[in-house]
C-alpha cells in the first residue's frame, strides 16, 4: 500500500510541517550541473561578496525544487500528480541553511474530467531555520480518490 492520504482524507484548512534539509555545498553544485544555470552568484564566492547577498546564494529554483522533494518526503499525498506551481521568491538561501515546509489545504475539488482524482490546492511556505519565509505560492495536485467514490460525493472539508 502507498504512503499518503486519499482525496476524501484531505480536510480543507489542514495544516502540516515537513521534514527538513540543510542546503549543501553539494545541492548548489549538482543543480548548477542538473539545470546548465552556472552564474557567478551561486558558484563564485568573490563575485557574490560584491552583490547585495555578501556572498552565494542558493538558485531560486533550487528553493522549488526541494519544497516539492520535502512536501513528498512528508507523505502527506498519495501518489500527487503536479498541476501547476505559483511561486514566488522572497528571500535568498544560502548554504548551510536549514529549509522546512509548511503548507495548508487552501481548495479542494473532484475533478470533473477524470471522477477518480480530487484536485487539491495547497498553499505552501518555504522556511529557514530562523522561521522567515524565503520562499512562498500555491500548488495545485491531483490526488486519488478512493475506489468507488462518485464524482458527486466530496472530501471530509
Amino acid at each position: 500500500m502507498l504512503p499518503g492520504r486519499f482525496y476524501e482524507d484531505i480536510p480543507v484548512g489542514d495544516e502540516q510541517l515537513t521534514p527538513r534539509v540543510t542546503v549543501t555545498e553539494g545541492h548548489i553544485l549538482a543543480y548548477a550541473g542538473v539545470s546548465g544555470d552556472f552564474s557567478a552568484l551561486h558558484l563564485d564566492e568573490t563575485y557574490a561578496a560584491g552583490t547585495e547577498f555578501g556572498g552565494r546564494i542558493a538558485h531560486g529554483l533550487l528553493g522549488l525544487t526541494l519544497t516539492d522533494g520535502l512536501k513528498v518526503q512528508s507523505g502527506y499525498f498519495r501518489t500527487g500528480i503536479a498541476l501547476s506551481w505559483s511561486w514566488n521568491f522572497r528571500g535568498p538561501i544560502r548554504i548551510g541553511d536549514t529549509l522546512q515546509v509548511r503548507f495548508r489545504i487552501a481548495d479542494a475539488r473532484t475533478s470533473k474530467s477524470r471522477p477518480q482524482l480530487g484536485i487539491v490546492t495547497v498553499a505552501v511556505e518555504l522556511l529557514n531555520q530562523r522561521g522567515e519565509i524565503v520562499q512562498e505560492g500555491e500548488h495545485r495536485l491531483m490526488v486519488p480518490r478512493r475506489a468507488g467514490a462518485t464524482q458527486e460525493g466530496g472530501n471530509a472539508a
